[in-house]
């Protein structure tokens, strides 16, 4: 194919490939492709699209004739949509002299690409625009050919070690040049000064681009973080974008790159007007669209801790440090900080309380951690203990202390509204909790908000100087200002410049976050009673099942009430797992908070306080009453968090209860009618034989009478007058209507009739069985009974 060829199948082959822009065409469906279940599509796929493969030499090929593509501006994340709408310019340089107005005839703004960033345009947001597409089998997105080809660009354009690979050319002695600079064909309004990047000031000086491969690099390593980041975590919320639409916040920060600034010759509150209605977007990440940003997380990290130790002459550094180690240098605070952190407070605020936010939970906490993806690596020691954290991280800390203390908070105040029964949920707890207590973690923390809460010393101009320091932008500015030279001035740069000047700041060790911290140990201890009480509920119903169980229904049976609970179905494993993540979570909250003992013991006699006298059930905080039980706050908490709950049965004639699926309909009414004839003509004579205190009225007592009705009651929140019900002595034979009586019946006929036993002589036998576990269990019950209390 010739160039020209090329150059008009080249829309429709990257189209084909990663799927239409309104999720139409699926195209390959990447993050449905898997090795295990497509192997030979899955490597096929990987080989094409790797970064040495034919289609990126087919970028670098139209790259060198400088064509462009038009991408929609219609098809950008919501807020810099709304923002180019408007007319406004974001700072991120990936937009910069771009936006083309459309021709006659056409429709909306587009920019227009080089091949390298309309490929990847397309690659990033196929993660956002195919959402929805069809699954047929269970998928783990970490195995994907989607997730691998991040994860291969990731390694190639960002590398730990040694610098990128140059572009193959078609040229012998030249190289694929960099994107010129074009004239604006859109007048925009910009807000704050306009910079260069990296790669500009780089090239500056240089008699030709073709003359430094390091401006190659550069760019293709900038160019793909821009487009990941602005695709992956350029979204905001409506609440978010109104906040950053304040005019105070405007006039302050002014970096915020959804600033809507007015025209000239317009009124700004008309201009925010608009751009309120413009902004339409519905923010829902996936679960995939985490687990990629968190690899992105992971592998910045890497990157920025590769770089190089500084030398001891500042004057070498000057002349020896390449554009890709200045590139290291500042690449986390530059490009991510400031939307990632948005894009985590949009998570812990709108993600669903259930277990799929471990994925967002864990992003978190690999942000939370550069250590982890240091080249120097201590050895793993054999004892499960925390290893300090190092000291060098500190500056790092202080310049991300929101991250830190303001999300810790968010993620306390999921974990007061989620049931920490759940295994999943306590994990949860458990992991934050453990990060957290890294030992001088806390420390350094704590030294972060004292440089934050210092007094300014300075002169009254130095705020302003605060906001005009180039961080969290786009694109590569100056190298940092010589105006920040102290801890406490970069802490309050980072706090304001997230959070605008009027941020009333949350101590994270104040008193306010420590109160929150005793009500999350106070339902850790909770939740750890009621762990116990599953445990032993399970148990119980494990040893109460015996052989005879196939012959009598339980109590709980023959009224149809459900005893158990929920969590009855976890097992006993996962139950142990829930009570050893709170012990250690409780641990590790009292190791960052210095919480004493007197204080554990307090809330741990309170949790005990509501359990009966067995120390099996536990009710939830209620106050006796004239009519019945009434719930206080805490009582209504504990039910919808699902700590605790009332017993509440069906209480009436057990004899009327409506006909249950496995019950014989026709024999429930025969039964019924045997039993309410016998009970009239013989009612006086029960009635004296269950009110003797001999043998037999034990055992008369033990088969004419519910047992379990008064110790039912008595966990239930029903009027009191209900208690003093009596139904009296009686015969039930409403359990011979069940199936799974008769067909244990019929089992035991079928058996007896091998060895020569008659319908009689088994029916005799059974009776005689059954006299003597009545007589048994007479004997071991009569102790406990209710109706002798």
């Amino acid at each position: 194919f010739s160039l020209k060829e090329l150059h008009g199948i080249f829309p429709w082959l990257v189209e084909s490939i990663f799927g239409s822009l309104d999720g139409i065409i699926v195209g390959w469906n990447l993050r449905c492709l898997q090795g295990r279940t497509n192997p030979t599509e899955y490597s096929v796929a990987l080989d094409f699209l790797d970064p040495s493969g034919p289609m990126m030499k087919l970028v670098y090929k139209l790259q060198a004739e400088e064509y462009r593509y038009d991408f929609p501006v219609s098809y950008l994340p919501g807020p810099v949509k709304a923002s180019i709408q408007e007319q406004v310019l974001p700072e991120c340089s990936l937009y910069h002299n771009k936006v083309q107005f459309p021709s006659s005839g056409g429709l909306g703004l587009n920019l227009a690409l080089n091949p390298f960033e309309y490929y990847m345009f397309y690659f990033a947001i196929s993660l956002i625009t195919q959402k929805n597409s069809p699954v047929t089998h269970h998928v783990s997105p970490s195995n994907s050919a989607y997730f691998i080809l991040v994860d291969t660009y990731l390694k190639c354009f960002l590398p730990t070690e040694g610098s990128v690979l140059p572009p193959p050319s078609s040229n012998p002695g030249g190289a694929i040049p960099s994107p010129t600079p074009r004239s604006p064909a859109v007048p925009f309004t910009s807000y704050g000064m306009h910079h260069t990047s990296l790669l500009k000031r780089h090239i500056a000086h240089q008699p030709s681009v073709n003359a430094d491969p390091a401006s190659q690099e550069i760019w293709r390593s900038e160019t793909l973080l821009q487009i990941f980041v602005e695709m992956w975590l350029h979204h905001y919320s409506l609440e978010m974008y109104q906040k950053m639409q304040s005019p105070h916040v405007k006039l302050e920060v002014l970096h915020y790159r959804l600033s809507i600034s007015s025209k000239h010759h317009g009124s700004p509150a008309q201009s925010s007007y608009q751009a309120l209605h413009a902004y339409q977007e519905s923010f829902k990440p996936t679960e995939e669209h985490v687990l990629v940003v968190r690899l992105l997380v992971k592998h910045l990290h890497a990157f920025s801790n590769s770089l190089k130790p500084e030398p001891l002459s500042p004057s070498a550094h000057s002349h020896t440090a390449s554009p890709l180690e200045e590139f290291k240098r500042v690449v986390i605070p530059r490009f991510v900080q400031e939307k990632l952190y948005i894009f985590l407070q949009h998570c812990f605020g709108h993600w669903p309380l259930d277990a799929s936010f471990r994925a967002v939970l864990e992003m978190w906490l690999s942000y939370l951690q550069p250590w982890r993806y240091a080249p120097e690596k201590p050895p793993q020691s054999a004892e499960p203990l925390l290893r300090s954290v190092s000291e060098k991280w500190a500056a790092f800390i202080q310049e991300n202390l929101l991250m830190y203390t303001k999300l810790f908070v968010g993620f306390l105040n999921r974990a007061l509204r989620t049931d920490l029964v759940s295994p999943k949920n306590a994990l949860m707890v458990f992991r934050v909790a453990k990060v957290f207590a890294q030992p001088n973690l806390a420390e350094m923390i704590l030294k972060g908000e004292q440089l934050f809460l210092e007094p300014e010393l300075v002169i009254p101009h130095r705020q302003h100087r605060l906001f005009m320091t180039p961080t969290l932008g786009g694109s590569f500015f100056s190298s940092w200002p010589p105006t920040i030279t102290d801890a406490s001035f970069k802490v309050k740069s980072h706090v304001y410049s997230l959070e605008g000047q009027d941020f009333q700041y949350k101590q994270m060790f104040g008193t306010e976050v420590r109160n929150l911290v005793l009500k999350l140990a106070q339902l850790i201890c909770q939740a750890q009673q009621t762990a116990k009480s599953i445990s032993d509920h399970s148990a119980e119903t494990m040893a109460s099942q015996s052989f005879f169980s196939w012959f009598r229904f339980t109590p709980s049976e023959i009224n149809g009430s459900y005893t158990g609970n929920d969590l009855d179905e976890i097992g006993q494993d996962s139950i142990k797992k829930t009570d050893e993540y709170l012990e250690k979570a409780l641990e590790y909250l009292c190791q960052i908070f210095k919480l004493n003992e007197a204080q554990l013991t307090q809330m741990m006699m309170k949790c005990g306080t509501a359990q009966d006298e067995n120390g099996k059930k536990q009710l939830p905080d209620c106050i006796e009453s004239e009519d019945g039980l009434i719930l206080t706050p805490l009582g209504r908490y504990q039910i919808i968090n699902g700590l605790r709950r009332f017993e509440v049965q069906y209480q009436g004639d057990t004899e009327l209860q409506p006909i249950r699926s496995y019950e014989n309909a026709t024999l429930v009414r025969l039964l019924f009618r045997l039993s309410s004839v016998l009970n009239e003509r013989f009612a006086d004579q029960m009635d004296v034989l269950c009110s003797r205190e001999d043998f037999v009225g034990r055992l008369c007592r033990y088969h004419l009478t519910n047992p379990h009705l008064i110790q039912k009651i008595r966990y239930s929140p029903v009027v009191k007058d209900r208690t003093s019900q009596n139904w009296g002595p009686r015969i039930s034979l409403r359990f011979l209507a069940s199936y799974r009586t008769l067909i244990s019946l019929l089992m035991i006929y079928f058996i007896a009739s091998w060895f020569y036993i008659g319908p009689v002589g088994c029916t005799f036998i059974i009776l005689i069985g059954y006299f003597l576990y009545a007589v048994t269990m007479t004997f071991f019950s009569e102790g406990w009974k209710p109706h002798e209390h």
